[in-house]
This record gives structure tokens, sequence and C-alpha cells, in this order.
């Protein structure tokens, strides 16, 4: 595999990539695509968090804008709003390494004072501000591809080009461009977006070659987790996704993931350790 940065200063918390991580998704979000409603209560997410650090989460990933497809966004104080009280909750009563899911400068800001350890950005620092805010916390950030917005990134996508060129090329354009503004490489990590902006056929293509990525040389961070494309190759709901997300994330640790992001933690612990063991047999 292509070396790449083993360790992530984030905040307080020192990450150690040289093994894949699991991140847990929590969404305080009314509308997310499989969850939303569950946790807006900071007491029920504080209690969700404590779950998945207990099945072995690593980081809690905190989102506060649904970008599912179709999604309209949000205003930055309803984002704050959501997400600025389980943030402190979280770090405060927890100590969990938290990552914050937003594109938006005053949640940028606002997370890392309260203690949070990493942005996670679909929109990879290009809205206005995102990216000055981000270099100022000092904290590690993860740029994530995607075509158009989510209220219409599903409306028939397609390229001019292979998928995984296609990825790797935004990917490695807004990482030169955030190196020149000042946010140092060792602080990026890289999403190939699946589901945002690409169909069935693209994703699969996609996690097929992600190896492509590895070339980038940074942390690779993939989220599959109950997205459509599972829901549409094996004719499941979202409820019913678990056995080929499972399948998914294996794949994606031999493809050189070193983040999944998931909302079912235990079982995916467990997978990515098992399919670790045997990539690691006689090293």
């Amino acid at each position: 595999m292509t070396p790449h940065p083993s360790t992530l200063m984030c905040g307080r918390h020192r990450l150690d990539l040289s093994f894949p991580r699991v991140m847990g998704i929590l969404n305080v979000t009314p509308d997310s695509f499989s969850d939303g409603g569950r946790h807006v209560v900071l007491d029920d997410a504080l209690r969700h968090a404590e779950r998945m650090l207990a099945e072995g989460a690593t980081i809690i990933d905190v989102g506060g804008e649904s970008t599912r497809p179709g999604a309209d966004p949000v205003s930055a104080d309803e984002e704050l709003e959501r997400v600025a009280p389980v943030v402190e909750a979280l770090v405060r009563e927890l100590d969990a390494l938290v990552s914050v899911d937003t594109s938006c400068p005053e949640v940028i800001r606002e997370s890392a004072a309260l203690g949070a350890g990493m942005i996670n950005d679909v929109r990879s620092l290009e809205r206005d501000g995102a990216l000055a805010a981000a270099i100022g916390t000092g904290l590690p950030v993860c740029l994530m591809h995607r075509q158009g917005e989510p209220r219409d990134m599903q409306h028939s996508p397609r390229y001019d080009e292979p998928i995984e060129e296609a990825v790797a090329g935004y990917l490695a354009s807004r990482v030169a461009e955030c190196e020149a503004a000042g946010l140092r490489r060792e602080r990026l990590l890289l999403d190939p977006g699946f589901g945002f902006g690409k169909t069935v056929e693209h994703n699969l293509r996609l996690l097929h070659r992600m190896k492509r990525l590895t070339e980038l040389e940074l942390p690779l961070l993939v989220g599959m987790s109950r997205k459509s494309m599972i829901g549409k190759v094996l004719e499941r709901p979202v409820e019913e996704r678990l056995p080929g997300g499972l399948a998914l994330s294996t794949l994606a640790v031999e493809r050189g993931a070193r983040i999944l992001r998931v909302h079912d933690v235990a079982p995916t612990v467990d997978a990515v350790n098992m399919t670790w063991a045997v990539l690691k047999e006689g090293c």
C-alpha cells in the first residue's frame, strides 16, 4: 500500500492510522436518510455516542445538515444550534474525538473552539470562508469529492472520463489549492464521496478501482453505510443493508481505506479487524 501520514493530531487527541479505524455517525438532523430525528435530543445523542464508543468507534462524526439526495441547505444559525451543544457534551462528558460534518465557516470555528478534533466537509472547503476557517482551527480536514449539491446531485450524474480519474483529479486539485492557501498536507484526508453525484455503476467502479486514490498518498475516509447503492444492488430497504455494508467495508479496507464512516459500529469493527488480520498476515 502507498505510505501516508500514519498519525494525525486531532486537537488533544492523537489518531493512529497505521491500521483502519471506525467512525460512528451521529446525525442531529430531523431529515437524514436513515436515522433522521432519532438523536436530535441532546441526551439521546450523548447516549448513542456512548454506545458507539463502547462498540469500538474511534471517532464520532456529528452532522447538523442533511446531505441526503434532495436535501435543502440549512442556515448557519440552525446548524450551530443543532451541533454545538452535542460537540460540547461529547468532549466534556465522554472525552470523545469528535469530527464535525460541516461546510459552514461559523460551524467550523465554533466546533473547534468547543473541542472538536476534525472537520469533515462534503464540499471540500469550497464554500466562501471555509478554507480560512479550517486553517485557523489547526485541525485535520477531510476533503470529499462530489458532483453538484445535495438537492440536485443525483439528477442524471455523468462524467467525461472514468470515475476514478475524475475523483482523483478533483481531489488532487483541492489538495493543491488547500496547500497553496496554507493548509498543510499532513492535515488532510480524502473521501471518494460514494453516492454524491454518482450512479450505482459509478459507485461500484469507484470502489473496485479505489486503489487509484491511494496514489494521492493521503489517508482515505470512506462512507457507504446504508446507502442506496446497497439497496439498489441487493433490493433491500435501509434497515436491511448491514450485510451489504459490511461487504463494502471489507473491500474498502483491502483497497486502502483507513477510516470507515458507519452507522453500525460493532459489526463493522469486527469486519474491519478480521480483514486487517488477513491483510497483515506474514508482515
